[in-house]
């Protein structure tokens, strides 16, 4: 069997390239594999050879120490690749298929699955609905930053490139299939950007970039980017983002100047529709810009957002944070006012994003040449062994998403 490498978390701020197991069709008990999910049979799964696998701002906060990851735990759950293997029970998937994963496993025979709910799946993770590669109480399925990595329920999950040769002219686009585009895109579907809708997004890293690149696609007239890192900030505006330094000054003073010429008839100078694509660790506005402020993002989108509206929520948040800033922060109970929501009739959105309801449109959008994302997020292409500097230049802000090339097959793309 071919030699097997992978990025592993070895305790907080540390990470390592570490020879690790060749996949098999059977679950191994191993870190963070839930003790139910030990030996379990994946006949119905496939090997894939990684050709990309980036870095996200999920494992990020696996890295920081900010969740109670286990260390020896494989990352990664942005995979594409070739198929190089099927196990007996797999009836469509081939040998030689280049193939975008979903980062959220799925068995494709429950109900959530049935009703493309595919991010809540009730049968991968015992200890709740919802799973994922190489990632914290997520049922323990090795991770997907590695050169070889094993998909269950293959048939069900992978989405099939249907020209080798154009998808692999277009990798850098497609890689963003597993994760980030399908998710800022579902954060802006669900707050109902639509044509010439007025947006805010929270966030100017890749899932926030992923998000206003959506919110184009889906027709809006303007985005509004919001962010502290001003290099974050000159990445949104190369594609035609405006763009609202947090930091600065009340990000609501700044979203209402900005907004005056496009103040509706009745009411305040509001955007349509807003989008969390921060999460847990946000911090302050403001005055408060260095101080780590939980619930801020989420307050600020329903004060921007005019009654009547909409916030997707892509952003991560958790039930247990070790390093919360209090008690509450700790288990995720944060100060949210609710009561500013209620009484604008604003609708929520939560949760992982359902890859797969979104990831083949998105597929041939980028196909057809109808959207840039690989561009717009600035996707950079690293050796696998240089995980770890990845890791590090991302905790620093880097205005990139990091593609690991895992098995050096990322050519022209490099």
């Amino acid at each position: 069997m071919p030699e097997n490498k992978a990025v592993t978390y070895m305790g907080p701020g540390k990470v390592e390239v570490r020879p690790t197991d060749y996949p098999e069709y059977e679950l191994k008990d191993g870190p963070g594999v839930n003790p139910a999910n030990v030996g379990r049979k994946t006949n119905h799964g496939a090997v894939i050879k990684t050709i990309a696998t980036n870095i996200c701002g999920s494992d990020q906060h696996m890295v920081r120490g900010r969740t109670t990851a286990p260390a020896g735990l494989v990352l990664g759950h942005e995979i594409t690749g070739e198929v190089v293997d099927v196990g007996r029970d797999v009836e469509y998937i081939k040998v030689g298929d280049l193939v975008s994963v979903p980062f959220n496993i799925s068995c494709g025979r429950c109900r959530n699955c049935k009703e493309r709910n595919t991010g809540v799946c009730l049968n991968v993770n015992p200890d709740r609905p919802g799973s994922a590669y190489g990632y914290v109480d997520m049922g323990g399925w090795v991770g997907g930053q590695a050169q070889y990595v094993m998909v269950p329920y293959a048939d069900w999950n992978l989405l099939v490139f249907p020209d080798k040769e154009q998808a692999r002219e277009k990798i850098l686009d497609l890689a963003m299939l597993s994760d980030i585009f399908p998710t800022g895109y579902h954060g802006c579907y669900t707050a109902g950007v639509t044509t010439g809708s007025t947006v805010y997004i929270a966030g100017a890293g890749p899932v926030g970039l992923a998000a206003a690149t959506a919110a184009f696609l889906l027709g809006a007239a303007k985005v509004i980017v919001a962010d502290l890192n001003e290099q974050r900030l000159n990445q949104a505006r190369s594609f035609g983002c405006d763009t609202i330094n947090v930091g600065e000054a009340d990000p609501v003073e700044q979203l209402q100047e900005m907004m005056m010429p496009w103040k509706p008839a009745v009411g305040e100078p509001l955007v349509d529709c807003a989008v969390d694509a921060v999460g847990f660790e946000a911090h302050g506005h403001a005055g408060e810009a260095g101080q780590e402020r939980p619930a801020t993002v989420l307050n600020t989108a329903m004060a921007v957002t005019r009654a009547g509206g909409a916030v997707g929520i892509p952003g991560l948040y958790v039930t247990g944070d070790p390093g919360g800033v209090d008690e509450d922060a700790k288990v995720g109970t944060l100060k949210i006012q609710l009561g500013l929501g209620w009484a604008k009739s604003l609708g929520f959105m939560t949760g992982q994003c359902p890859v797969m309801k979104y990831n083949r449109g998105l597929m041939m959008a980028i196909l057809n040449d109808r959207v840039e994302i690989a561009k717009n997020v600035n996707a950079t292409p690293i050796p696998l062994e240089k995980a770890p500097e990845g890791y590090k230049e991302f905790d620093k802000g880097a205005a990139k998403k990091y593609v690991l090339d895992a098995n050096g097959e990322l050519g022209a793309a490099a």
